[in-house]
Formats: C-alpha cells, structure tokens, sequence
C-alpha cells in the first residue's frame, strides 16, 4: 500500500485551447506531489454532460469528486480543502 493512492484527486475539467486552464495548471505546480490532476476534456462524446454543465466555466474544479473552484484557481480554498482531505487520510 504506497502513499500515493492516498492522495487526493483534483479533476480539470477543460477543452482545448484553454489559456485559462493552462495559467491555472501553472498556479497549481508547486502543489502538484501532494494530488492526482486528472484532466477531462469536455468536448469528448463521452463527457457531454460535463460539456453542458460547464461549456462556458472552464477551468473548473472537483476535488475528490466534489466541486471545488472554477475560472480561476482560488489558492486558499484549494490550499484549505487539500489540508483537510490530507488530515483525514492520515
């Protein structure tokens, strides 16, 4: 059992091109070895009801299945739900 299934998922919703999701990605580096980024890519047939939940709202956010954030990356929130989550699991 590694550590690393422990750690939190933070979903991205996104399509491309996304500068949005990009700059968010950026501010997000720096955290990214304490949770798994999964991307979903909204235009994919298989994801068309994210695409109408969110086609005009990306990037948005879920962590661990939960909606987070979206448009920006509100670092405190993230900072503040990815404590708690890391608590929990400990």
């Amino acid at each position: 059992c590694s550590a690393s299934t422990n750690k939190p998922v933070l979903t991205l919703f996104t399509k491309k091109p996304c500068p949005l999701c990009d700059e968010a990605k950026e501010v997000l580096e720096p955290y990214k070895r304490r949770f798994i980024l999964q991307e979903v890519d909204i235009t994919l047939p298989e994801n068309s009801a994210w695409y109408d939940k969110y086609k005009y709202d990306i990037p948005v956010f879920h962590l661990n299945g939960k909606f987070l954030m979206k448009h920006q990356v509100d670092i405190q929130k993230f900072e503040d739900h990815l404590m708690k989550l890391e608590l929990q699991s400990d």
